[in-house]
């Protein structure tokens, strides 16, 4: 590796998701600034750099710097100083605030900012409220160095930094030497291996019972990210052993019987399978009350009155001039006569008629009635398709601050009535708390198209509850005549039954699908560029920005969500002299949350734009469907550009256009109901890019997304134990 430094000049590009930056430098030894890449968090114009690294050529941005290492130092000269206040990253600090303060104390000013900040009040603009402001944002930057410099001091990249003092504060150093590992848990992006090598470094031995602990519990969260409540004991052991590298199978037999003793893991051996399963403790519970409550909820009498739900039904079907076909009416009285209710169907089948006539149809039944739905998004759109309003299961809940529900076994809400849609989005831990606050003799109706993507969370719902045969359920199979005519209806269910898309025979405007047979990455690239930039607003009139969302198997590559924002953002909304940047955020981006944020009452997979963006205050105003939302330099990094989005963060939603590739560089994510989301989330117009190979891959993939849950069983045993 080679060694540069000097003094960031500007920052290009970064990414929150990865803390990934691409800045110029003013490096010494060098004639002209040159281009620095990495994992380098949240730097600052102005401040001092030494770097290590390779020199690469990228074949469209030419040489770079790709940084390995780095250490960081506060800028030394006048110049760079009021770069680096300027940034933005000291709060009530912005550009002309800086040149007051540079005026007043030249380069003393750091030295005055850290020893003497009361003199500040010396300064034109800056009055007590603004000194308060400054002074905390300066001691949390002083602690982040702190972190930054114990970081470095054990060879730990220190772009952790600033999600270290997020979760902890001030009380980050003295966490880190306590307990290191529990920055796996608690901190997003950071792995066992991270903190693994912090603890090493601290003195913590290979096989300390708390080091081999860490790396069960870590492992159990890890295999809970692909889906899994619990994990066959053997293969556990396999998972564990290759995380702390040591061949000792004692060691971890040890820690799941320390670890079990404390109640944080649950183990059960699984009859049927033959297997030993080992559940984080919370995980068990969650589905063995799920099984429960579903089961007495069945059996408990109705608080609906007795009514002729026929003559109701017929009256409704008079009222709106629609006749439902068999399969609809046993969908509605099957909702409207059982206690829990099952409604599962692919695109063109009805899904939205018959929720419409469910909601009425209890209404006349006199029933306290709510609809939800897992996403902002979703909620919005079955509220707009029923005339019903609708919220979010977490809004329905009461969410409140940490993640605790208002609403919940003690607190129950005060319906008798609950339609949820897209429950194939819904994960067991949604669904226990759901369970918890909805009183037994209230009745339960629950839809969503089981051959979509299973939730990002833990568990398999939707299909465990199929699976077990035990709950009323209707599974709609009849395309309308209006869906028929739709070929993004059509090959959803080709693409669902393993089959190839066919094209349309139509000519745009009116074709809504399209497959381009392409396998070079770069020519898809370009191909989505043109397409989302000119030929879609200019042929079918929609807005490339609102109407049209840009979807991906992965982050990474050429048509990955990365480098595809990137460009896309380039395009439609470029940079421009008057318009500021913070954290390569501009205004009229198109945005998307990436985690739950209770106190804002925003959840992961909401989409806004940003409406404002203050340099001075170093905030950003988002509007979410009309609802602004405040977002300072400490939450940036839980939004990110949302031109084009994971597949994944797109369900429970719908566009006018999507657009996305099915490449063999994908081959690892490709499986058909990842494809089949896709493109069931297009309303008017649907293009895939890629090749026919990739595509049989895709199609041909069914098990990808096995899971190991226990629910299906253990519903079938609650029925069976209370005679049902």
């Amino acid at each position: 590796m080679e060694t540069i430094s000097g003094e960031v000049l500007s920052i290009v590009f970064y990414s929150p998701d990865e803390e990934f930056v691409v800045a110029r430098l003013k490096s010494r030894g060098e004639p002209v600034p040159v281009t620095i890449v990495g994992n380098l968090g949240r730097i600052a114009p102005g401040v001092e750099l030494t770097l290590s690294g390779n020199w690469r050529v990228h074949p469209r941005f030419g040489r770079q710097f790709q940084v390995m290492h780095f250490t960081q130092n506060l800028p030394a000269t006048e110049v760079g100083i009021k770069k680096y206040l300027s940034s933005g990253l000291i709060k009530g600090i912005g550009p002309v605030i800086a040149e007051r303060l540079l005026k007043r104390f030249g380069e003393d000013v750091l030295f005055v900012l850290d020893r003497e900040p009361e003199r500040l009040l010396e300064v034109p603009g800056i009055g007590e409220k603004t000194l308060e402001k400054i002074k905390n944002s300066w001691e949390e930057q002083r602690e982040i160095r702190n972190i930054i410099l114990f970081l470095q001091e054990h060879e730990i990249a220190p772009s952790f930094a600033v999600k270290i003092f997020k979760a902890y504060g001030r009380e980050s150093l003295k966490r880190l030497r306590e307990d290191p590992y529990q920055l796996a848990y608690d901190i997003r992006g950071i792995g066992f291996k991270t903190a693994d090598k912090i603890a090493l470094k601290l003195g913590f031995p290979e096989d300390s019972p708390k080091r081999v602990e860490a790396a069960v519990i870590y492992s159990l969260f890890k295999l809970s990210e692909g889906g899994h409540l619990f994990y066959p004991r053997e293969r556990l052991i396999e998972v564990v052993t290759k995380v702390l590298e040591l061949g000792n199978r004692d060691l971890i037999e040890d820690a799941l019987a320390s670890l079990l003793e404390k109640k944080r893991i649950y183990i059960e051996y699984l009859e049927e399978r033959s297997i030993e399963a080992v559940y984080l403790r919370h995980f068990y519970r969650w589905e063995v009350e799920i099984s429960s409550r579903l089961a007495h909820m069945l059996l408990s009498c109705s608080v609906s009155q007795q009514v002729n739900i026929l003559s109701l039904l017929e009256k409704i079907e008079s009222q709106s001039g629609i006749r439902l076909s068999k399969e609809q009416r046993d969908a509605v009285i099957g909702a409207c006569t059982n206690k829990v209710f099952i409604i599962t169907g692919g695109p063109g089948t009805g899904k939205t008629t018959i929720i419409r006539f469910i909601a009425r149809l209890l209404k006349e039944m006199g029933a306290t009635l709510r609809l939800a739905a897992p996403t902002g998004r979703a909620a919005k759109r079955l509220s707009e398709a029923t005339f019903f309003p609708a919220s979010t299961i977490h809004r329905l809940l009461g969410f409140g601050k940490g993640g605790e529900f208002q609403y919940n076994e003690e607190r129950k809400l005060k319906i008798n009535c609950l339609i949820i849609d897209e429950t194939s989005m819904v994960d067991c831990h949604l669904f226990y708390n759901l369970l918890r606050a909805l009183p037994i003799s209230s009745r339960l109706i629950l839809i969503g198209d089981v051959n979509q993507l299973p939730p990002v969370g833990p568990g398999n719902l939707l299909r465990d509850m199929i699976e077990s045969g035990c709950i009323p359920m209707q599974r709609l199979t009849t395309i309308y005549r209006q869906a028929k005519e739709s070929m993004i209806v059509i090959n959803a269910h080709r693409i669902n039954q393993g089959k190839f898309p066919v094209r349309s025979k139509r000519q745009p405007p009116e074709c809504d699908f399209f497959w381009v047979e392409e396998e070079d990455p770069a020519r898809v690239q370009r191909a989505i560029l043109q397409m989302v930039c000119d030929r879609i607003p200019r042929v079918y009139g929609l807005d490339p920005v609102r109407d049209v969302q840009v979807l991906s198997p992965m982050h990474r590559g050429e048509v990955g969500t990365g480098e595809l924002n990137r460009l896309l953002q380039e395009r439609l909304n470029p940079s421009r002299p008057s318009s500021p940047v913070l954290r390569g955020f501009r205004k009229g981006d198109k945005v998307i949350q990436l985690s739950n944020n209770y106190e804002k009452e925003v959840f992961n997979g909401d989409m806004g734009v940003i409406a404002e963006i203050d340099p001075e205050e170093r905030e950003a105003m988002v509007d979410f469907d009309g609802r602004l939302v405040l977002y300072d330099s400490t939450d940036l990094d839980e939004i990110a550009l949302a031109y084009c989005i994971s597949i994944h963060k797109a369900q429970g939603s719908e566009y006018p256009a999507v657009l996305f590739p099915v490449m063999l560089q994908h081959y690892i994510m490709l499986q058909r109901n990842l494809i089949y989301t896709a493109l069931t989330r297009a309303k008017r117009l649907a293009i895939i890019f890629g090749g026919r190979k990739a595509m049989a891959i895709g199609l041909r993939n069914v098990t990808k997304d096995e899971r190991f849950t226990y629910l299906r069983e253990r519903i079938i045993r609650a029925f069976s134990s209370i005679g049902c």
